[in-house]
């Protein structure tokens, strides 16, 4: 036992660029000992809000500090129903806070905590799109000056711009997406691309759940001869089953999980070898001790780690994603949105990105904090979420 306790449990709701985040931030009874956690999940921002603070701080306050393992535990049971974002989110503030904490306490960045480095720094790809085929191009280009080496490319933004759809009277509003003319685009970047740059960069594409299970076997099969390092959340969790599919008839590497919240959902994935890169959004899923465990999970069957990691992942989760990135002897890649300078600002501590790796500072904890009074400029907003609403020609809506 530690002897320090729990002394309050708050939540710090911030847009820096615009997106919603959610941190927590777990204070104890040490002065001036406190740790900080992403519970992002910017579309249901006051349902987080209300679990961390009503339920979870009245559980947690005067507990002690150590024992992450009770404490996730206590967290995850005490609502008996489980494995939903909303919770699993509010348990992942807390979580990261607490490995904060103890390795403040320990005076040792997180990644020591979890057995050291395997690697110096964090290969991290980036995102190039445009409207164009030129404007993709010169998008990778940009990074690839910069020295990135891995890139996932789209054309239009996730499934594509659809263009003179033949729709029915009185359809609703939304995203319309046409399958046909997506996967019909995709390859035709696809050739452009590699057509212009060869084969010396590594080249990722996300679908972003949006295709019927043939159509993604079929892309993944026609995807082939550019040879991508992987092909992203090609299907949805609901449709899992395809997997045994595609892998029995593609070579195409396949990386899948930013929507998981329950081990049921990948365990079956990654003992049958039907995956090739877990990529969960941590906090969607519980936090750092969660993705630890499936991280060495992973590694008995080959399978390795992308973590998520978007726009609406607080720097406080990308500063955790890549602590685990450290260690983790089964590291595939990490996903880098990028941090603007006003994040920087509000949570000074951010890791780098130099020449396509990113590196953590060597502070004890995360290494990262977060300017509270600067966090209020910039005010989260509770809106309709509207990128979801895609629609097939129809009307229909689809996976977003």
């Amino acid at each position: 036992m530690s002897g320090i306790k729990i002394r309050d449990v708050r939540v710090i709701l911030t847009a820096p660029e615009g997106i919603n985040l959610i941190v927590v931030k777990v204070e104890t009874t040490e002065p001036e000992l406190y740790g900080l956690g992403c519970a992002t999940f910017a579309y249901r921002e006051k349902s987080v809000l209300s679990v961390v603070e009503d339920y979870l701080k009245p559980l947690l306050v005067g507990r002690d500090v150590a024992d992450i393992e009770e404490l996730w535990q206590l967290m995850h049971q005490n609502a008996y129903w489980r494995n939903d974002g909303i919770s699993n989110n509010a348990i992942s503030g807390v979580d990261i806070a607490l490995w904060d904490i103890k390795g403040k306490m320990a005076g040792m960045p997180v990644y020591d905590l979890l057995g050291g480095k395997s690697r110096t720094g964090v290969a991290v790809y980036r995102h190039a799109s445009g409207k164009g085929l030129d404007e993709i191009l010169e998008s990778i280009h940009r990074f690839m000056d910069k020295k990135v080496r891995h890139i996932r490319i789209q054309w239009g933004g996730y499934g594509g711009e659809a263009k003179s759809l033949n729709k029915p009277e009185g359809v609703l509003e939304g995203r319309y997406y046409c399958p046909d003319q997506y996967r019909h685009n995709a390859l035709r970047m696809f050739d452009y691309v590699r057509s212009k740059i060869g084969f010396n960069i590594e080249l990722l594409h996300d679908t972003h759940e949006r295709l019927s299970g043939i159509d993604a076997v079929r892309l993944a099969k026609e995807l082939e001869p550019y040879k991508l390092f992987f092909l992203e959340d090609v299907l949805s969790p609901e449709q899992g089953e395809w997997l045994k599919q595609l892998r029995s008839q593609t070579c195409t590497p396949i990386a899948i999980g930013e929507l998981f919240n329950n081990p049921k959902e990948w365990d079956y994935l990654i003992t049958n070898r039907l995956i090739d890169f877990i990529r969960v959004h941590i906090s969607q899923i519980g936090g750092i001790t969660p993705a630890r465990k499936l991280a060495i999970f992973c590694e008995q069957f080959g399978v390795r780690t992308a973590w998520h990691g978007p726009g609406d992942v607080s720097p406080v989760g990308h500063s955790a994603n890549i602590h685990l990135d450290m260690t983790a002897r089964n590291f595939g890649i990490q996903e880098w949105s990028g941090i603007s300078e006003v994040s920087e600002e509000v949570f000074p501590g951010v890791p780098e990105l130099k020449n396509g790796y990113v590196y953590p500072n060597q502070k004890p904890g995360l290494g990262i904090d977060v300017n509270e009074e600067l966090a209020k400029k910039y005010p989260v907003t509770t809106r309709i979420t509207k990128w979801t609403q895609t629609r097939l020609p129809d009307g229909t809506l689809n996976t977003p």
